[in-house]
């Protein structure tokens, strides 16, 4: 058997929130999609006790999360980086080793596609994680480089997959607490 072929598991996973900042996303035109989905990955994850990490790319320049995105956080501070991948930054590669052992995959929301998200897929494959990438949660300034980010993650070994599989995935079936606590949300 492939070993891509496994289910996604809540208690597998994380959620890692990337860059989902005002001023970085004034040049996003799918940006009303990429923070719906975000939205509702969060929800997801905090129903069903996925832990969540957060990141901003220099915010003293760009800004803070998204009222949206941050109102979904809980307690969860987002990390300020100015490397573009999250794992090469040492504060956020300390905060996911420190994630629970069971954590082995990863699912990755935000922007740009083609920039912070594939190098942080690039960076969560050489620490040995599963990275997965929402086509529906992530997006770029421009088409073209969305799609060739997409590509991209998919050749290196990341799982491009969207936002209502990987909660499908995690909640396994229906009629669960957690199907209809998170089932408003989606309908």
């Amino acid at each position: 058997m492939s070993e891509k072929l496994y289910r996604l598991a809540p208690e597998q996973c994380a959620l890692l929130v990337v860059d989902i900042q005002e001023r970085m996303m004034q040049a996003i035109p799918a940006r009303d999609e990429v923070v719906k989905n975000a939205v509702l990955l969060m929800k997801a994850a905090n129903i069903l006790q996925v832990p969540v990490l957060a990141t901003t790319q220099y915010a003293a320049r760009i800004g803070a999360m998204l009222p949206e995105i941050q109102a979904e956080l809980g307690g969860v501070v987002p990390l300020d980086k100015l490397e573009f991948g999250c794992f090469d930054n040492g504060a956020i590669a300390e905060a996911a080793k420190k994630l629970p052992k069971t954590i082995n995959t990863i699912v990755a929301c935000g922007v740009e596609t083609h920039i912070c998200i594939y190098q942080t897929v690039l960076g969560g494959l050489h620490q040995g994680y599963r990275m997965w990438v929402p086509a529906d949660g992530v997006a770029s300034r421009a088409e073209k480089n969305y799609q060739t980010g997409l590509a991209r993650i998919s050749e290196v070994g990341g799982i491009v997959a969207n936002t209502e599989m990987i909660i499908y995935e995690w909640l396994h079936k229906a009629g669960t607490p957690a199907f209809k606590a998170i089932l408003p949300f989606i309908k």
